[in-house]
Order: C-alpha cells, then sequence, then structure tokens
C-alpha cells in the first residue's frame, strides 16, 4: 500500500475508543426505547381497532392544564408538544457535543452524515410532492424523518455485529436528521406567530443560559426556567419542541478550565444526556407513539384505501425508495469529490442497508403528519397508516440486506473487540508501535 493511498480519506472510518464506547452506550439505551416505542405504538394499534376504541379516543382527547394560561391540552397534544420537547432537548444536547467536543469537529468526518441527512431531506420531499399533488403539498415533510430508536430496535434483532463506524454513522445521521426537522417545524409549521410571547422566551432562556455556563446543576432552579421558556414558546405559535432544542444548544459542551478543562472528565451537556436520555427514549417517546399511533385501519379493505390515497402513497415511496436514494446519493457525492474510500471491510451495499433503516421514519414523521392535516382528521389518519407501513417495509428490507452480510460484519466485530493484552481497550483502538525504519 503507498503513502498516497494511506493518507486518502475513509469513510466510515474508525473513531476514537472513548467516542466508541460512548456511543455504544447511548445505542443501548436506545435499543430500549425502540423496544418501548413498538410495544407503546402496537398496543394503540390493538386499542384502536378493538370494540373498546372509544376509550382509547376518549383517553386521547382527555384535557389536562390549566384554562387560564390556554394550557388546557389534550393529552396527546402534551405528548406532542411537551414530551417531544424532551426528545429534541436531548437531541440538542447530542449534536453539540458531536461538534463541539466529538470526533465530528472534524469538517472532514462531518462531511458525510451531514451530506447524507440532507439528501436524506431533499428527496423523499420531491418524491412525495411529485406524488402526493398540491391537495395533500402541507405533508410534503413527513417522510423526511429518520427514527434512532425504531432503527436501533432492528439493529438489535439482525445486525448486532454491524461494524460500529456503521452505528456512529446511523446514529449521527439521525441526531443531524432532527435537527433538520425541528427546523422544518419551526419555519414551514408556524401557522400564526405572536411575537411578544416569542421575545418573552428570551428572558428564561437567557436566565438559563446564564445559569448553566456558570455549570449549575440545581434542578429546582433550572427546570422552572425550561418550563417557562417551553410555555411561552408554546403561546407564541412556534412548535413548542423548538423550544428543548434552544435550550440544549445553551448547555456547555466542554468543562471549564476552573473545573479541570476538557481532560477532566465529562461536561455538563453530557451530565444532562446522562439524566435525560433514559426520560427521553424510556418514557417520553414511548408515551407519544402509544398517544398518535392509535388509528382505526378498517381491516384490509381500509388498509387498501388508505394506501391507495395520494397522500398515503407519497409518504410510503419517500420512506421506502426517497430516503435512501437520498443518502446514498449524498453519500457517494462526498465520496466522490473528496476521493475517499470505504473503509476496510464494507462495502455500497452496508451503505444501502443504512439508507434503507434511514427510510424508519416512526416519531417525527408522525408529529409532522399530526401538524400537516390535524389530529384525528382522515388525512391524518391515512398518513399514520402510510408511516407505519412504509417504516415497517424500509425495515424489512433492511433487515434481508444486514443478514445477508453477516458473515463480513462478524469479522469487522470480532477484529474489534479484539483484546489480546487484557488491558479493557480492544487492540484495534490501541497505537501501533513503529518498527525500524532502516
Amino acid at each position: 500500500m503507498t503513502d498516497a493511498t494511506r493518507r486518502r480519506a475513509s469513510l466510515f472510518g474508525r473513531r476514537s475508543w472513548g467516542e466508541t464506547r460512548r456511543i455504544f452506550a447511548i445505542l443501548r439505551k436506545e435499543t430500549v426505547g425502540g423496544a418501548l416505542l413498538l410495544a407503546g405504538a402496537l398496543l394503540a394499534l390493538i386499542w384502536s381497532n378493538s370494540p373498546w376504541s372509544d376509550g382509547y379516543q376518549a383517553l386521547r382527547d382527555l384535557p389536562v392544564g390549566p384554562a387560564s394560561l390556554h394550557l388546557d391540552l389534550s393529552l396527546a397534544s402534551w405528548a406532542a408538544d411537551g414530551l417531544l420537547a424532551i426528545f429534541f432537548f436531548v437531541a440538542g444536547l447530542e449534536l453539540k457535543r458531536e461538534f463541539v467536543a466529538g470526533d465530528l469537529r472534524d469538517p472532514r468526518r462531518a462531511a458525510v452524515p451531514v451530506a447524507a441527512a440532507v439528501g436524506g431531506v431533499l428527496v423523499p420531499a420531491l418524491l412525495y410532492r411529485l406524488i402526493a399533488g398540491a391537495d395533500g403539498a402541507r405533508g410534503w415533510a413527513i417522510p423526511t424523518a429518520t427514527d434512532i430508536a425504531f432503527a436501533i430496535a432492528v439493529l438489535a434483532v439482525v445486525g448486532r455485529f454491524l461494524p460500529s463506524a456503521l452505528r456512529t454513522f446511523l446514529l449521527t445521521l439521525a441526531v443531524v436528521d432532527d435537527l433538520l426537522a425541528i427546523v422544518i417545524i419551526a419555519v414551514f409549521y408556524t401557522a400564526q406567530l405572536s411575537v411578544v410571547p416569542l421575545l418573552g422566551a428570551l428572558v428564561p432562556l437567557a436566565i438559563f443560559a446564564g445559569l448553566v455556563q456558570r455549570r449549575v446543576r440545581s434542578w429546582w432552579l433550572l427546570l422552572p426556567l425550561a418550563a417557562v421558556t417551553w410555555a411561552l414558546v408554546h403561546a407564541s405559535g412556534v412548535h413548542a419542541t423548538v423550544a428543548g432544542v434552544l435550550l440544549a444548544f445553551t448547555v456547555p459542551v466542554i468543562r471549564s478550565a476552573a473545573a479541570g478543562g476538557p481532560d477532566a472528565g465529562p461536561g455538563l451537556a453530557e451530565h444532562f444526556e446522562h439524566r435525560f436520555r433514559p426520560i427521553s427514549a424510556g418514557v417520553a417517546v414511548p408515551v407519544f407513539a402509544f398517544l398518535s399511533a392509535g388509528v382505526t385501519v378498517g381491516g384490509i379493505a381500509g388498509l387498501a384505501t388508505a394506501l391507495t390515497d395520494r397522500v398515503a402513497l407519497g409518504i410510503v415511496v419517500g420512506l421506502v425508495v426517497g430516503k435512501p436514494i437520498g443518502i446514498m446519493a449524498a453519500t457517494w457525492l462526498v465520496a466522490r469529490f473528496t476521493r475517499a474510500n470505504l473503509d476496510e471491510g464494507l462495502n455500497w451495499l452496508d451503505v444501502f442497508g443504512l439508507a434503507l433503516l434511514g427510510g424508519i421514519g416512526f416519531t417525527v414523521s408522525l408529529l409532522i403528519g399530526e401538524l400537516s392535516f390535524g389530529l384525528g382528521s382522515v388525512r391524518d389518519d391515512r398518513a399514520k397508516v402510510a408511516v407505519l407501513a412504509g417504516s415497517l417495509a424500509a425495515a424489512a428490507v433492511a433487515s434481508v440486506i444486514l443478514r445477508a452480510r453477516g458473515r463480513a460484519y462478524r469479522r469487522v466485530y470480532e477484529a474489534e473487540t479484539a483484546d489480546e493484552d487484557h488491558d479493557g481497550v480492544p487492540d484495534i483502538y490501541q497505537p501501533r508501535p513503529h518498527g525500524p525504519t532502516g
């Protein structure tokens, strides 16, 4: 191998051991969250298609909260506006950490997942728009999201030996995807903007930012400020989940010099992430799935009617076809223009399998469907059926491809986990001693 070949950039190259270990810890939590999400969605579907479906609707529509503050919302609205704000807070923390202190602070590493996420938004949106037509135009963003918990749950079953670089790519892609989703929600799904409450939200947000920059962790100070920020953003007409991302972006990633600096341990962002990720993955997202996924299908005839609707067909094509095309095309273009090679042991079929997993657009897709057509509307119900069908189809095809590559993944996994000196760090992450130069 020549020096020029060694210096050539590598797509999905191996990260540092510290980052790999941290990513694996996150993925373990998301695996549990994915199982709970699927359980919540399945329970909602069973209940909403049972003789007791009226009870499900009554529970979902139950108003809770003070009317004097215009917060007498249904349980379904609290799940979409409140619980998903926690989800986006965690996503914001992860995204900021990746680009401030993670391996993605290197623009060359960041280029691939960022480009893939952008491609995975543009192509499905375009295909949806072509199929759904002007009548369903408002739902263009439904097939653009990736559900990391659902995707990781699929990997837990069929991709146990998937190389760490591919897992990391999928996680980073989904985090960037979440950021793009919240920008889309804020810009395109704000029906009426009230400037006064939005400006008012800057006051508690600034106080929250000042406290966390001073490394204050006291929940009795921070949680009320976060709640007031959320309530004011909600009152402004901007979707309240935006508050979660704004709050996350104020949290410092690196320890202060007084606390020992970057080498003294995890910063406040990672501390908050450890605290809130179990709540997000184990409570917020599964409860949202339970209160959002319940739709009366109406048997085989009802399913056929729903899936032949142009909006539903656009969603399915966007998820199953548009997402993988967009992710693959963007990744190939990065490789083409940077002259990067796939890492040793990988090929483009692996990228295609991951791109199909990107077509699992469950949580955020359901949210955007509700924002597009209104909770409980006929179009929203058909969009939900399409999101479920498209996500399951993408998961099924991805499973076939990833299983077919199982033997190759096992070889890479064995090389990545070998620890002959038993020091707790796989040998592949150890610096190799330099031999004699001549």
